[in-house]
């Protein structure tokens, strides 16, 4: 029994001990090619950092990949790419597309791709993967013991949507020192937890995987920072969990089965949803940046930047921890520990006002032109009150047009009974 650890032991070093040492070689080539984040008003850092973090964490994912390999052909490892009989998985795809993935953030972090271009190699990269199987399969119908809905054609489509949201919510996330990573290497250790549970070896050695390469870049990452993931780092890892999670759960799954891993990566994906309902009640583009998202709130509340990554590594364990708790109870304390964990992250982005707009559109009479405005600006107040006062203004019309006739009578003058 202990020597089924023995390969996840190893490839758990392997990657770290990797990312360790690509590291430092990847800050000196950002510095060689001009991949700098430098400061501006929308981000943190205060002077210029390197942001080839990525070049670290793919090395540490092949160096793993080919150490395994050789574990298999040489020291009887087990064959961990031995997928289900009814589930026709090609993993040699399934690797191409991290390579494509890779490559789509390295050239957004060298020439500062536009978002469409990025988008599509994102999207190329699902394709890839869902072409060689990686989709999610049947599930179980929670309406009808013992009945399954089969997704047919739509679980394609549906997969590369599921694969996409991964990779931008770990994306839109990366925003303090460590924070992209350090939610990465929890998240990880969960899923590989739930994954040697469930009995899926390509899915707990990848697990086991990226939290190596991720503890590994944390040394560098963490603040202050010497060196920042960029997209060549963030995109590999979310695509990185994206895959995990389904390695878990193409086969024919529960209901809880599929919440799971969303619930691990939980943090990222209401800073995401909120991101989405934050802008479109500004009537600004979805993908335009903000300085609204969580690490950005908790800075504003008054936390410093490892204060505010810390808070957030406790959440999302907290988070985890329920997910693995979920996995072993019945039904009903499933149901009810997910409400609670749900209600209670809920609650804890409101009191943020992660969902208030930090963005607001202002007619400059000076330009003629319109321009976005923020907090910091004096038009900003502005703006919200408009706003305010736009909705009171809705409300009392819908308000007339639901009850034409309610409060009218009071208006009338009351007939003179002395006549």
């Amino acid at each position: 029994m202990a020597n089924a650890w023995i390969p996840y032991v190893t490839l758990f070093a392997i990657a770290l001990v990797t990312a360790l040492a690509v590291t430092p070689l990847a800050r000196k080539l950002a510095w060689l090619v001009g991949a700098i984040d430098y400061p501006s008003k929308r981000r943190i850092n205060r002077e210029p950092i390197p942001r080839l973090g990525g070049i670290a964490v793919f090395a540490a994912i092949a160096a793993a990949a080919c150490v395994y390999l050789l574990g298999k052909t040489y020291w009887g490892w087990p064959n961990i790419f031995v997928p289900p009989a009814y589930l026709h998985l090609d993993y040699r795809l399934v690797g191409l597309a991290f390579a494509i993935v890779f490559a789509t953030g390295l050239i957004d972090d060298i020439y500062q791709l536009k978002p469409l271009p990025k988008f599509l190699g994102q999207v190329v990269a699902a394709v890839v993967a869902v072409a060689g199987g990686l989709v999610i399969g049947k599930i179980v119908n929670p309406m009808v013991t013992g009945t399954e809905i089969d997704l047919g054609l739509f679980a394609y489509p549906l997969t590369v949507v599921y694969l996409v949201a991964y990779v931008n919510i770990i994306n839109l996330i990366d925003g303090l020192d460590g924070l992209a990573t350090g939610i990465t290497a929890i998240s990880s250790i969960t899923m590989f937890v739930l994954a040697t549970n469930a009995g899926r070896l390509d899915a707990a050695t990848l697990s086991i995987v990226i939290a190596g390469a991720a503890i590994g870049f944390l040394a560098y990452n963490f603040n202050p920072a010497t060196i920042f993931l960029g997209d060549s780092g963030s995109l590999v890892l979310g695509f990185a969990l994206g895959t995990i999670s389904l390695l878990s759960v193409t086969r024919l799954a529960g209901l809880t089965t599929i919440i799971i891993p969303l619930l691990v990566a939980f943090i990222p994906i209401i800073d995401t949803l909120s991101a989405i309902v934050r802008r479109r009640r500004a009537h600004v583009s979805v993908s335009q940046a903000d300085r609204g998202h969580i690490h950005h709130r908790l800075i504003q509340e008054g936390f410093d930047q490892r204060q505010a990554v810390l808070l957030i590594y406790a959440w999302t364990t907290v988070l985890c921890i329920g997910a693995v708790v979920m996995t072993q109870v019945e039904l009903g304390p499933r149901i009810f520990i997910f409400l609670i964990l749900v209600t209670a992250s809920g609650m804890f982005a409101m009191h943020l006002h992660l969902f208030e707009p930090v963005l607001r559109h202002h007619y400059d009479p000076r330009t003629g032109h319109d321009v976005l405005v923020t907090p910091d600006d004096p038009e900003f107040q502005e703006e919200v009150e408009l706003a305010e006062e736009r909705r009171e203004e809705r409300l009392e019309g819908l308000h007339d047009i639901l009850l034409p006739h309610h409060g009218k009578s009071s208006d009338k003058a009351a007939p003179d009974d002395s006549k």
